[in-house]
């Protein structure tokens, strides 16, 4: 339950994030972009971990190596994530992007051995369902054809989903041995000078309105980061990951209020199977819960 409460938090902050970030548009270049959101991620960071007494020590790791993977693993998704939610509209970005929690379910159950049961799947199968409902009366990849931009928006979510699904998976190995403090401000750290290395590929000076809102977008990711990665020290990969479509919600009241994109009945309907879908896996595991602990307890006398 924790797990998934800090999991729903960080999709709030995450959705503000992304708001400042699709209202710079394509002004600014998505390698810039990933600098603003890695550099001032930072901020909230260290002051989190100076408030705590452990700035100094959360800059020791055993797993220099796997940081760095998670850096370069985070950045590809990050840059492919900023272009195609310039190119899409905010909801159907939000739809496509739902591949990142499915492929993470899978890749949790082949990598990490963990146990997923008939039961989420078939949740995670019905909230992809519900997805196809939001995206099948607008699929900006059928009608601007292959070569139109919102088919290459398209390709690019999906590709950032895949990235973003290595990068959960990779956060769940680093938990094992790592504080959550240094996952965030490493990651943070290697992002930031992945990301400028783009620099010679069309940086521009960003205006003093745009300039603000990507520092605000990195304020936001720091905090979010902080969020999500101590999401999974308190549950399972692919018990948390479908929380990711509560998201929906926010991005649908964004979308209409925020940039006037019209609302269709089929986003309604399918926003309801989607979160439908996520309440029934966070039942179906509070169930299962109280059943472990009634065995534990049954077997305690006997194994003692």
């Amino acid at each position: 339950m924790v797990g998934v409460g800090l999991k729903c938090m960080s999709v709030v902050v995450f959705v503000g994030m992304q708001t400042m970030i699709k209202s710079v548009g394509h002004a600014v270049p998505a390698g810039e972009v990933s600098f603003f959101r890695s550099f001032f991620a930072l901020v909230p960071v260290v002051i989190y971990l100076a408030w705590l007494g452990d700035l100094r020590s959360s800059l020791r790791t055993n797993d220099l190596p796997g940081h760095m993977l998670r850096g370069f693993v985070g950045v590809g998704a990050m840059v492919l994530s900023f272009f195609s939610l310039a190119s899409l509209p905010y909801p159907e970005w939000v739809s496509i992007c739902y591949a990142a929690p499915l492929l993470t379910v899978i890749f949790a159950a082949i990598f990490l051995k963990e146990v997923v049961r008939a039961y989420r799947w078939t949740a995670v199968i019905i909230g992809l369902a519900g997805v196809c409902v939001v995206t099948l009366p607008s699929l900006t990849i059928a009608e601007a054809g292959l070569g139109g931009m919102g088919a290459v928006g398209a390709l690019a979510a999906l590709g950032s989903a895949g990235f973003t699904a290595v990068a959960m998976i990779q956060i769940r190995r680093l938990a094992q041995h790592e504080k959550t403090a240094t996952i965030v401000i490493y990651f943070s750290l290697t992002s930031s000078l992945i990301s400028l290395l783009s620099s010679p590929f069309g940086w521009v000076l960003p205006t003093q309105g745009a300039a603000l809102q990507l520092i605000l977008a990195g304020l936001l990711g720091g905090i979010g980061q902080l969020l999500l990665t101590a999401s999974y020290r308190f549950a399972d990969t692919s018990t948390i990951a479908p929380f990711e479509y509560t998201s929906l919600i926010f991005a649908v009241l964004i979308g209409v209020f925020v940039f006037g994109e019209p609302l269709a009945w089929t986003t309604v309907v399918g926003g309801l199977i989607v979160v439908s879908a996520g309440i029934f896996i966070i039942w179906r595991e509070h169930q299962l819960g109280i059943k472990r602990r009634k065995v534990r307890r049954a077997a305690s006398p006997t194994l003692s």
